[in-house]
């Protein structure tokens, strides 16, 4: 069976998870896990079901390797349960099939270097905005919600619901609840 796994990280990147879906149906998955959640989530349900899911001989398609995992151990991690499994996976940008001795090399090296990248990226970030700050330029994201505070209470006050708030004025429901002093429900 192929079992197919999407994920983007805000539900504002729909195109990108439609984009995968399509994909994976292409290829004629048979079952297709999705989910809009950061990789860096404690819990990924539709992920942690898909993996569930599997069985022995199935193959698991992903479209990239970072929609799957957030590190090179990560990735190796879900490699290795689905190789104890014996469930292979595929990985369609890099045309790699881990049941074979091959595809298993070239996604480790892969991984690593997709990471090492990353690394570098937040490295040379974190550099800019040290430079940025002790020149005076750098004051940090400006703060949206702040800036609406008027016109959230104002809704609020009119009974509109403070997800539609949210929705509404593109910030963060905790920016809501944050701005009308209330404590957040859990």
């Amino acid at each position: 069976m192929l079992i197919g796994y999407a994920r983007t990280s805000t539900v504002e990147q729909d195109a990108g998870l439609e984009a995968q879906l399509r994909d994976l149906r292409a290829l004629g998955c048979d079952r297709v896990f999705s989910e809009q959640v950061s990789s860096m989530a404690p819990v990924r349900p539709q992920l942690d079901a898909a993996l569930s899911f599997a069985r022995e001989g199935d193959v698991m398609i992903i479209t990239k390797p970072d929609r799957l995992a957030r590190s090179v151990g990560h990735l190796l991690s879900i490699v290795d349960s689905l190789k104890q499994k014996k469930v292979g996976l595929r990985v369609l940008s890099m045309g790699l099939d881990t049941t074979g001795p091959e595809g298993k090399l070239m996604l480790t090296v892969l991984g690593a270097v997709a990471e090492f990248e990353r690394d570098i990226m937040l490295s040379r970030q974190r550099e800019g905005i040290a430079k940025a700050k002790v020149e005076g330029r750098y004051k940090g994201r400006a703060p949206t919600a702040r800036a609406k505070a008027d016109q959230i209470k104002a809704m609020a006050a009119s009974g509109i619901a403070k997800a539609e708030i949210s929705r509404q004025l593109g910030i963060g429901l905790r920016s809501v609840f944050r701005m009308l002093g209330e404590a957040e429900a859990a």
